[in-house]
């Protein structure tokens, strides 16, 4: 039952217990009120079914001159979401447009294509695991997010994307900073200002050595005479590429080793062949998704939602961690981790309906060999720290922490490693 309560629930950056911030979400009904930053209201989808069908809905909208409030003048410069809102790409835009936007990126992302990526990214593990090694020599700890998790998804994506090895750490920092909820409006103004720059930069070396990578095909788009992608479309496809193509990946990751080092149990069914690693992945991405809460969809007339009427024009957050949580989707046993779980729903982490994540087939492909390649050549791997001591990521979009402490243990060696 939903709470009779229909003030809005102020979302709070780095809340140190997302699953309890989501359930209290999902006790407010289906779609609950909720404060955006700067005191914007706002909504939540919360619950599976209610989410699946919102997301598929023809009366709900992705292009921001839906969103009311920044359409009269009332969003702020420097709002930390506006990012979300108004880059030109595929999330943004609808019908036709999307079509024509989501088109070279899901060419270059078919299950066919990843699928001949697999022994690149077996052979992009070796170096920070290597590295692992490295940097536990010394206490035996090690920032596993920064030193493994971070570094295979940004190499691969950037490899697809074309982007030299002299850009990835700071589109990394810069990425970080638009999807934070907590950024001043002076900060948040500059790092976009920043990433557009840089981004350009990247667009500049490839026009003047263009490759076989997708960077160079939206470059082609962007130049042939039907000018099939503008400037602005080809730099807000990079930025969703670089932003999303690693974070979701690093944020799976991350939460995948938290649940397995907490749930030692689960992680000995996989090494008894009880469950594999894409079962691995798959409840990671139901029970701790790496996206929390993605902004932002628009109703484009008022439009009752389980019970719940959102106003035309509200902006509404899919609250993927909430919904994989739901009792109603995956029943009474739904906040525990269980690889060996067979839910009759299906997942929704990656969105649903024409805007469900094109590079969904990617990420899962790294999170099964990052595993596999992680455990099998550090074994005793632990954390070195109370999992109540971990600190949440800075933002209420992505979900994860912001560092991953571990003592590695035991390193079976690289000729182990696979």
């Amino acid at each position: 039952m939903a709470e009779a309560d229909d003030s809005p629930c102020p979302l709070h950056p780095a809340t140190p217990d997302q699953r309890a911030a989501d359930a209290r979400l999902r006790a407010r009904g289906p779609a609950a009120p909720v404060l955006l930053p700067g005191g914007v209201p706002g909504y939540a989808v919360t619950r599976h079914h209610a989410l699946r069908d919102f997301l598929s809905h023809p009366e709900v909208a992705k292009d921001a001159r839906h969103f009311a409030a920044l359409r009269e003048g009332r969003i702020p410069p420097g709002w930390p979401l506006a990012t979300f809102a108004t880059v030109d790409g595929m999330t943004t835009a609808d019908g036709a447009d999307h079509r024509r936007l989501r088109e070279p990126v899901a060419r270059a992302l078919t299950p066919r294509r990843v699928a001949k990526l697999r022994t690149r990214v077996e052979g992009l593990t070796a170096e920070p695991l290597d590295g692992l090694a490295r940097l536990a020599a010394g206490d035996g700890t090690v920032d596993l997010r920064h030193a493994f998790a971070y570094p295979l998804p940004m190499r691969v994506i950037c490899e697809l994307l074309g982007v030299g090895e002299e850009f990835r750490d700071r589109l990394h920092q810069l990425s970080g900073l638009v999807v934070s909820t907590v950024i001043a409006p002076e900060a948040a103004l500059a790092a976009n200002r920043e990433l557009v720059e840089v981004l350009g930069q990247v667009v500049a070396a490839r026009r003047a050595a263009p490759g076989d990578d997708l960077t160079s095909a939206l470059i082609a788009a962007c130049d042939e005479a039907d000018a099939r992608l503008s400037e602005r479309e080809l730099t807000g496809t990079l930025l969703l590429m670089t932003a999303a193509g690693h974070r979701t990946t690093l944020d799976l990751i991350t939460n995948a080793v938290r649940a397995l080092c907490a749930h030692r149990d689960q992680l000995a069914l996989v090494r008894e062949g009880r469950a594999d690693w894409a079962d691995v992945v798959e409840e990671t991405l139901r029970h701790d998704s790496p996206v929390a809460h993605f902004p932002f969809r628009y109703p484009t007339r008022d439009l009752d939602v389980g019970g719940t009427v959102i106003p035309r024009g509200t902006p509404v957050l899919a609250s993927y961690a909430a919904a994989g949580r739901d009792p109603e989707a995956y029943g009474p046993d739904a906040d525990r981790f269980d690889v060996t779980r067979r839910p009759a729903a299906r997942l929704l982490s990656f969105g649903h309906g024409p805007h469900v994540c094109p590079g969904a087939p990617l990420a899962r492909l790294e999170a099964r060999i990052a595993l596999r390649a992680l455990f099998t050549r550090f074994p005793d791997l632990g954390l070195a720290v109370p999992e109540a001591d971990l600190r949440p990521l800075p933002t209420f979009v992505g979900n994860s922490v912001a560092e991953l402490p571990v003592r590695p243990g035991r390193d079976r060696g690289p000729a182990d490693h696979g």
